[in-house]
Parts: structure tokens; C-alpha cells; sequence
């Protein structure tokens, strides 16, 4: 039933297909779930992994295969420890400032009518984590198309221009650590190049591990800011109690997550013999966590489907995903959507979307590619 996802803007009748056959189902030659609570249960439980019990990778690996999003214990724990710094609390409070700043540049040089996505959702994030990564301005032009190739390869999509945007993304990498290798600066980037000397992680993991910071540092914020945006204009009420309460902000954040999370899907592998639910899951058995579904599980969300500004977010939503691989980012893309939502309240109170949305070509990752959008 999943490859009905293929091609479907609205996902949303497949996973209620799919929830009708109950918490745990099989679905082809994979185990699928849409509970809330079973979805974090599995995320939670070390004896579910990102990779087979032989620490094989499943399926073809990208250009975070290597990364600690792709990893488990122990050298999940080494990567994502050396990185854990650069996104703590106080860290990422630094940044609101300059996100502001930025947030308000954007809309001032955008016009009457502009793309929502490639003026405003795209840029703020890539200018954020090129900051906190030591990436030059120059640099970057291409980052947003190479965030929607790397999302088509989550899908299992590969193609030469994927080839060619990795090969490019890499040899940026490349220069950057030898630069800092000669000249450390203060981020990111001269961190892991001080650990990597100090042998606590390998050259290709510092590359994938710096591939991950930038794509989880953009990707998925410009999905959650478009998609946030798009939320707010098409529930009126919603959008007017806004603009007379933007202080509110974090709550928009926080039903974006939940009601159009950027990410609507992970695999867990099992690394034992398990019996979940009466159903016994063989050890190497693969579990689709249907992230966007859980989240919208009527068990724990009264009236699920509908966008609620003041809806009581009690569990908290999973968009973040859970246990051990939850976002080291949240804390960023959280502040970050605040801000960009709160510039759109503020500056843009006569919004509208002025032409028909472009959407992305993927099932795991969700979004739009364009969104036309008037200030009157």
C-alpha cells in the first residue's frame, strides 16, 4: 500500500488505509505502523536500528550513509557527541538576532508577488546554517537545489545530477577542511577538522557528517516554514488569530510539525527477534515509522486533521522523530520557523498565494519546490 504515496500530494487517505488494518501491519516485505505511542516505543528501543544486526547498510547508500543519522551505537554516540555542541540552547540563541535580520532583508527585497519558497523559506535556513557552519556566501547558491536532489535520494531516486551535485558538495567540503586545517576559525567546520586530527573520527565521516549539518541545517526548515505558511492561509481563522496574537508563534511552529511535518517517514530494523502488538518481527525485519500519520494518530490528537493553533501539544508530536536519533537541530529549526512566522504575521498581515503550489517529488521528505504569494 505504500507505493500508493508515489505521486500523492496529500498523503493523508493512504496512511488512514493503511491505520485501518490496525497499529502494526504488514506491508509488503516490510512491517508498517501509524500509532503514536508504537512509533515512539520503536524509536525509543535499542533493539531497533538504523542498520542491520551485522552493521550492514540497508539498501544503497547516500551521502549520509556515513553520517550519525545513518549509524548505531557506538559510533552514533562518537559523531553525534562531536557535533552536539554547535546546536546546544545558548548557542542557537545567539543566532535569533542575525535569523531576524535576515528574516527582514528577505521580505523587504521581495515584491509585491513572490515566490514564497525560493525568496523567503529557502534562503533564511541556508543563510543561518552557512553561518554556523563557516561557509562562505559564495558558496551557497547552489544549496537549494541540492537539497531537494538529496531529498530524492532518501526515496531511493539516483540520477546524474544527483552524481554531479554530490561530487560538487563534496569538493566544497573538501576546500573548506583544508582551509581550516590552515586556518581554524570559530565553527563548525574547524571543530570536527580539530577532532578529526585528534583521530576521533575518520575524513569520510567528517564529510558525511558536514553533508548531514547542511542538509538537516536547511531542508527540512524550508518545508516547515512553506508548509507553516501555507497552513495559516488556508484556515483564515487561524491565520487572523495570528496576526492579532503573534507572540504565538511557537505555536504555529509546533502544529506545522505536527499537522505537515517535513519529514513524514523512517525505517527502524530489527536487530532481534521481537514480538510487538501478538506479532513477532524477525530479527533484520524492516518497520516503516509513518512519522506524519502518528501525528496525526486520533488516539492521542482529538479531531486530528484540522489545524489548530490552540491545540494542546500533550504528547509531544514526533516530527523531530525520538530517542536517540531525535534532531540535534530541533532546537535551531524551532527558533528559526518562530522567526520567519512571525516576520510573515508582522510585515505581510494581507497575504495570499497568488498561483497554484509546486510540490516536491518525494515521499519521505515533504514540501513544496514554489508558492506563489501576494502581499495584497
Amino acid at each position: 500500500m505504500l507505493e500508493q504515496l508515489n505521486g500523492h500530494d496529500d498523503p493523508y487517505p493512504v496512511y488512514d488505509q493503511i491505520r485501518a488494518q490496525g497499529a502494526l501491519t504488514r506491508d509488503g516485505g516490510l512491517w508498517a505502523t501509524t500509532s503514536h505511542s508504537l512509533v515512539n516505543k520503536i524509536l525509543r528501543d535499542r533493539r531497533f536500528g538504523v542498520r542491520y544486526a551485522n552493521g550492514t547498510y540497508p539498501g544503497t547508500p547516500n551521502v549520509v550513509s556515513g553520517s550519525f543519522l545513518e549509524l548505531d551505537p557506538p559510533d552514533h554516540t562518537r559523531l553525534r557527541r562531536l557535533a552536539t555542541p554547535a546546536f546546544s540552547p545558548k548557542k542557537i540563541d545567539e543566532y535569533r538576532a542575525r535569523v531576524e535580520k535576515v528574516a527582514d532583508a528577505l521580505l523587504d527585497q521581495a515584491g509585491d508577488e513572490f515566490d514564497l519558497i525560493t525568496d523567503y523559506a529557502a534562503p533564511l535556513p541556508i543563510a543561518v546554517i552557512s553561518e554556523l557552519l563557516g561557509i562562505p556566501d559564495a558558496d551557497t547558491g547552489d544549496f537549494a537545489n541540492y537539497g531537494r536532489l538529496v531529498a530524492q535520494s532518501f526515496d531511493g531516486h539516483f540520477s546524474p545530477d544527483i552524481d554531479r551535485a554530490n561530487e560538487r558538495i563534496f569538493a566544497l567540503f573538501e576546500r573548506l577542511i583544508a582551509e581550516r586545517r590552515a586556518r581554524p576559525g570559530d565553527d563548525v567546520i574547524s571543530s570536527l577538522v580539530a577532532a578529526e586530527a585528534e583521530q576521533k573520527l575518520t575524513v569520510p565521516e567528517l564529510l558525511s557528517t558536514l553533508v548531514l549539518l547542511l542538509i538537516a541545517g536547511f531542508e527540512t526548515t524550508v518545508n516547515l516554514i512553506g508548509n507553516g505558511v501555507r497552513a495559516l492561509l488556508d484556515h483564515p481563522k487561524q491565520w487572523a488569530f495570528f496576526k492579532a496574537y503573534p507572540d504565538v508563534a511557537g505555536a504555529v511552529v509546533e502544529e506545522t510539525l505536527r499537522w505537515a511535518p517535513p519529514v513524514h517517514l523512517t525505517t527502524r530494523l530489527a536487530h532481534e527477534q521481537i514480538t510487538l502488538l501478538d506479532k513477532d518481527i524477525r530479527a533484520d525485519d524492516g518497520v516503516y515509522l509513518l512519522i506524519a500519520a502518528a501525528n496525526r494518530d486520533p488516539e492521542v490528537y482529538p479531531e486530528p486533521d484540522r489545524f489548530d493553533l490552540m491545540r494542546v501539544q500533550k504528547p509531544e508530536h514526533l516530527a523531530f522523530s525520538s530517542g536517540i536519533h531525535y534532531c540535534l537541530g530541533a532546537t535551531l529549526a524551532r527558533m528559526e520557523g518562530e522567526v520567519a512566522f512571525r516576520a510573515v504575521a508582522r510585515r505581510l498581515p494581507d497575504l495570499r498565494q497568488a498561483g497554484p503550489a509546486g510540490h516536491r517529488d518525494s515521499v519521505v521528505i515533504r514540501g513544496m519546490v514554489s508558492y506563489p504569494v501576494s502581499r495584497s
